[in-house]
């Protein structure tokens, strides 16, 4: 049979059934098969023999637009291995192939925009954890890692993320064909972690999205407030066979960089050299070492502007840093971390300081205890940092149904050659945490904290409680948290200290099929409030919001906040402008609207007006996009505030702007561009990439860093330019 008929067979085949099909109420199972030869990686699914004899995973459901409905089209999921290869192939039928959208070839490119194709992989079978694998049409590499369901790291309202950073050694190739299109993947066994035993069965889901009818669906099918991170939810592949784990990675590096003006007379140029080492302990523990860390081929930190009195807080991007950091994670994301790897490495103003080396133990001993071990040096740095060992060790034990429990430790021992001698130069955290699943849709958290600084004693702890209700329908969140005054945690992140906390947050999704273009109201109403121990209340608000959501994916909200600023101490807002101590109340109206971004031009705007520390605040947040097929993207961002406040000086504006551009050569070898400036700090900022990736994070790498400072007194303007390369040397493959 063609390759047409067989197409148009299945087509027919699913067109008589749609009507009969339920969705399962348990979630499916299905076979991973031996195969008796390799699949050639070139997309070409259906006319591979590699396939033949293996039986696919068909039956996808939609959350959305259609929730609880088939998908429209039909979807086949072949999986098969090898004595060292996991292998997926992926047959995306299209009754409209020219119409299949694809919006970027980058690696790690969002998938939400572009018909796509990802899989989520729970080697270990603890319906907590995996690795997320996804391609586009174009063939995009796509891979991350969802620690605890994807609630650990950035917490929104129990919803969650992945760690994108996460990079690993697969390959994936896509094409379209007259019947859709269609993926391969090779993924080595030595990428994945996984359990003991000849004969194995794994957690597994599919999601396959098709960007023209704004539809998600799933093989294992999902409410429409989950997401293909609830492992718990996932599907069994069944019958694996992993070969007995023996991985040895060595990658080092080789940089040169020249730089000049700033501070510097002339032109300074430097090489380094430095190694990262990967070894498989075993299927589900791995030991990173590193030496003489570098992380130049790193995208530069987006540049924010502090309008308040508190701690702003920039993302982790560095890779070492990132594989199993949501093991790590404990506190209340951006607001309160025990353990923030930003400290290593990077001073509080975003000086680079020089990493000697360190190891990292994490993983998984037995079926449910994961353990992380983390030790880094980093040298001095005169007039800004001691030169310092931090160690960080962790161990959470995972309980049935979504639950666990766990501790960490967090120690910097500073070497005294920077303002605190070294006998006083230390920190060390302490912190218990646990989270209990109660049925399908609630979860409470918990943790409690105190750290030990020479010099502060007493009210030195913290501790937060935290409830999550969630459903097709509903979401309610409910959280408490105090700080104390001298809590510490040097190696971890505070936004503020010295407060009480409370939180709450109510939503309900609402959707009728008769409403044409509208596919989802959801309003809800969040409500937040700092105060100090002796009851001053520092920071409140009251949010209530409107979001609507199109079957073309753009959105609109229209919301209300009533607010609270309560000044303690003068603070400057920006140069010359002092905000005095006082209580604020203040109303505002924000609106907000995001177009298609699957079109090649796509646009937005967020708008608040209101009033600000006894003034009125304008705020005004624009933006564009366009792209060319899936190889040039660019984006321009304004971010326009302006303030007329009652004090000196007042009447001001405090602007930021980003322009990004990016161009693919292929999927593995671009070009990107971020330049930005900051009207705060008078900044102009430019960061240019050009990477061509061996695999992973590994490849050539050249990056142009500019940085011109356009105050009065300022500095010439500093220039950098860094070339590196990197290669993975496999040992035992």
């Amino acid at each position: 049979m063609t390759n047409l008929r067989r197409m148009v067979f299945w087509l027919v085949l699913a067109a008589a059934s749609a009507g009969a099909q339920e969705r399962p109420s348990l979630p499916p199972e299905m076979d991973a098969y031996a195969l008796a030869s390799s699949p050639a990686i070139d997309g070409n699914v259906l006319g591979d023999n590699a396939w033949s004899g293996v039986t696919p995973a068909t039956s996808f459901w939609q959350i959305k637009p259609d929730d609880g409905q088939p998908a429209t089209q039909r979807t086949e999921v072949y999986v098969g291995f090898s004595d060292s290869h996991l292998y997926v192939g992926v047959v995306a039928y299209d009754d409209e192939p020219d119409a299949i959208i694809v919006t970027d070839s980058r690696r790690d490119s969002s998938l939400d925009n572009t018909d796509a194709f990802l899989m989520i992989i729970d080697g270990l079978l603890d319906r907590q954890n995996g690795f997320v694998f996804g391609t586009n049409a174009a063939g995009v590499e796509y891979d991350g890692q969802v620690t605890k369901e994807g609630t650990g790291g950035n917490l929104i309202f129990g919803q969650g993320g992945i760690n994108l950073n996460w990079d690993s050694t697969w390959q994936v190739k896509s094409r379209i064909s007259e019947y859709g299109w269609s993926a391969e993947f090779e993924i080595p066994f030595r990428t994945l972690r996984f359990g003991n035993g000849e004969t194995q069965d794994w957690g597994i889901n599919f999601q396959r999205n098709i960007r023209r009818n704004n539809e998600i669906a799933f093989w294992a099918p999902l409410e429409r407030n989950r997401n293909l991170y609830r492992v718990s939810d996932a599907g069994t592949l069944r019958g694996v066979e992993p070969p007995s784990q023996r991985n040895l990675q060595i990658t080092p590096y080789g940089l040169a960089n020249a730089q000049r003006g700033g501070d510097l007379d002339g032109t300074e140029t430097d090489t380094e050299f430095g190694l990262d080492l990967k070894y498989s302990i075993t299927p589900s523990l791995t030991l990173d070492a590193t030496y003489n860390t570098d992380f130049a081929q790193v995208e530069a930190d987006e540049q924010k502007v502090n309008l308040d009195r508190f701690n702003l807080f920039f993302p982790e991007k560095r890779p070492f840093f990132l594989e199993n950091a949501g093991l790590f994670d404990v506190g209340n994301s951006q607001e309160v971390e025990i353990f923030f790897s930003r400290r290593i490495g990077i001073s509080d103003d975003g000086e680079v300081i020089p990493v000697d080396g360190g190891l990292r133990l994490s993983g998984k001993i037995g079926d449910s205890t994961n353990i992380g071990l983390l030790h880094m040096q980093t040298d001095a740095v005169q007039d800004i940092a001691p030169g310092n060992k931090f160690t960080v060790a962790r161990i959470s034990q995972e309980l049935p149904n979504r639950s666990a429990i766990g501790m960490i430790v967090t120690d910097r021992e500073g070497d005294g050659s920077y303002l605190t001698p070294a006998a006083d130069d230390k920190n060390r955290a302490y912190a218990i945490d646990g989270r209990w699943g109660i049925g399908e849709n609630i979860s409470l958290t918990g943790w409690f904290s105190r750290t030990d600084t020479p010099g502060l004693t007493d009210n030195d702890k913290a501790f937060a409680l935290a409830g999550n209700y969630s459903t097709a329908l509903w979401d309610v969140d409910l959280r408490y948290a105090e700080v104390e005054e001298n809590f510490n945690p040097e190696v971890g992140f505070l936004s503020r200290t010295d407060y009480r906390k409370a939180r709450g947050f109510v939503q309900r999704r609402i959707r009728d099929e008769s409403w044409g273009r509208v596919l989802e109201l959801r309003p809800h109403v969040t409500y937040w409030s700092y105060w100090k121990p002796d009851g001053f209340n520092e920071t409140r608000m009251w949010h209530l919001d409107l979001p609507i959501a199109f079957r073309s994916g753009s959105e609109f909200n229209v919301a209300v906040n009533f607010t609270r600023a309560g000044v303690l101490e003068p603070f400057e807002i920006v140069d010359g402008v002092i905000i005095p101590p006082d209580t604020y109340d203040h109303e505002e109206l924000s609106l907000n609207y995001n177009s298609d971004q699957s079109q090649p031009f796509s646009y937005g705007l967020n708008g608040t007006i209101g009033g600000r520390f006894g003034g009125d605040r304008v705020s005004l947040s624009p933006w564009v996009a366009y792209r060319i097929g899936e190889t040039f993207r660019t984006s321009l961002n304004f971010n326009y505030n302006e303030f007329d406040l009652p004090v000196p000086n007042g009447q001001f504006t405090a602007n930021l702007a980003r322009w990004r551009i990016s161009y693919s050569f292929t999927p593995k070898m671009q070009i990107q561009a971020l330049i930005q400036y900051n009207e705060q700090a008078d900044i102009l900022g430019t960061n240019v990439r050009f990477s061509w990736l061996q695999t992973a994070n590994s490849g050539l790498f050249l990056v142009y860093n500019e940085v011109d400072e356009r105050g009065i007194g300022a500095l010439p303007t500093g220039r950098e330019l860094i070339l590196k390369y990197s290669h993975i040397f496999d040992v035992f493959n």
